[in-house]
């Protein structure tokens, strides 16, 4: 993959992520290239790509837009993810290894630590760190096919841009309900693993359901 259409696709992604490039703008291809020093052909392939995850849209004749979504998609999305990570966390509090524990407890510490930060705090690398945590469980969970559908909706816009949404309230919730996953799994206990994890992405969809409210780039359904 070229230097440069990475470089497009990364800033981009993390501008949509962030919430700088909110739902319904219109991303021209010469502008984002002047604006990241590269030409118009990594733009476009960085489009692309964005529009292969969700992030993107494509107009006939008006080109490419972030993507908005509507109450249902919300709905949809995190209802869903609830009923499948809540059963990947059940499935991985009998099967998680000793080092994805650790491994999770080095997690947990550095998005306390991202957290503390205040209104300065790196959302990149609090999401990142948050996408890891998540993504152990789901391994640990050893289904093929729950990984598969899991991966496609963490992906989305709708879960990557939420963390830009977050109160003070909800990030400390957030980072509680990350040691009591941890102290799940060091009991073996599924149905307690299972619990909290469907609260956590309750929550979460809450706090998305808000920024909705407000305005922030998503579309109510009509009707």
């Amino acid at each position: 993959m070229a230097v440069a259409e990475q470089k497009a696709y990364e800033a981009i992604r993390t501008a949509i992520a962030s919430g700088a490039f909110r739902g319904g703008m219109h991303l021209r291809a010469a502008d984002l290239a002047e604006r990241y020093g590269v030409s118009r052909t990594p733009v476009r392939e960085a489009l692309r790509r964005l529009h292969a995850e969700g992030l993107v849209e494509f107009f006939a004749n008006r080109g490419a837009y972030v993507s908005c979504w509507s109450q249902s998609d919300i709905e949809e999305v995190f209802a869903l993810r609830t009923v499948l990570e809540g059963h990947g966390a059940e499935l991985a509090a009998v099967r998680l290894s000793a080092e994805d524990a650790q491994q999770l407890e080095r997690l947990a510490d550095d998005m306390d630590e991202l957290a503390g930060n205040g209104p300065g705090r790196d959302l990149q690398a609090l999401a990142a760190a948050n996408g890891e945590f998540h993504r152990i469980i789901v391994s640990a969970a050893a289904n093929r096919r729950l990984r598969a559908m899991i991966s496609g909706l963490v992906e989305m816009a709708l879960v990557t841009r939420t963390f830009g949404f977050y109160s003070e309230a909800d990030l400390v919730r957030s980072m509680t309900h990350h040691r009591e996953l941890i102290a799940a799994f060091s009991a073996r206990d599924p149905a307690w693993a299972g619990s909290v994890m469907r609260s956590h992405i309750r929550a979460a969809h809450h706090v998305f359901v808000s920024s909705a409210n407000a305005g922030n780039g998503l579309q109510p359904q009509a009707g």
